[in-house]
């Protein structure tokens, strides 16, 4: 990722520090799939952010790594880990993406809120234990309109079609999966 574009993002985050501060949650689009995380084994927040949804997994009883480019974001999901007593089931890396998908082991889970990288769906489904879950939200082209890093309709179904769909939308601007690996 050029150099501009992490500025970018470590300003977004710069910015949001003023907000509301940051609570362990799952995006909207995810919470009514919640029962279907497992309650321990491995999880990767790919693009974790301020660390909302890895946070949430590590106090459900999960060992989480959360990557993300932006050095801001990663120390803001650290500090989250740290306030919700989570830090020693949760890890945050600065990690570039347009990389690849970083090595490791298999995961019973990988979350990953919008951010989509095509070159990635194949190394995401191996990467899931049989029986995994991927919960997957990105900006659509359906109900907005083409942009640069918003899916086409039908994309996420056709990326990540091997798995086992449970849920699925297209509406407003986003797109979302949640799908399980076949065992």
């Amino acid at each position: 990722m050029a150099a501009e574009d992490r500025a970018r993002w470590d300003r977004k985050y710069e910015d949001e520090e003023t907000l509301a501060p940051a609570r362990p949650g799952l995006p909207r689009v995810f919470r009514e799939y919640e029962h279907l995380f497992p309650t321990s084994g491995r999880a990767m927040d790919l693009a974790c952010g301020r660390g909302e949804a890895a946070v949430w997994l590590a106090v459900r009883g999960m060992h989480v790594w959360g990557v993300d480019v932006s050095p801001v974001a990663v120390d803001l999901a650290r500090a989250l880990a740290a306030r919700f007593t989570t830090a020693d089931h949760c890890r945050f890396d600065i990690v570039d993406l347009d990389d690849g998908l970083p090595a490791g082991p298999t995961l019973d889970v990988i979350h990953c809120n919008l951010f989509h990288d095509a070159r990635l769906d194949r190394s995401i489904v191996e990467r899931l234990v049989p029986g995994g879950l991927l919960a997957i939200a990105v900006l659509s082209e359906v109900g907005h309109g083409p942009g640069p890093f918003r899916a086409r309709p039908g994309e996420l179904r056709a990326a990540f079609g091997r798995l086992t769909i449970l849920g699925e939308g297209e509406a407003g601007g986003t797109a979302w999966l949640v799908g399980r690996r076949r065992t």
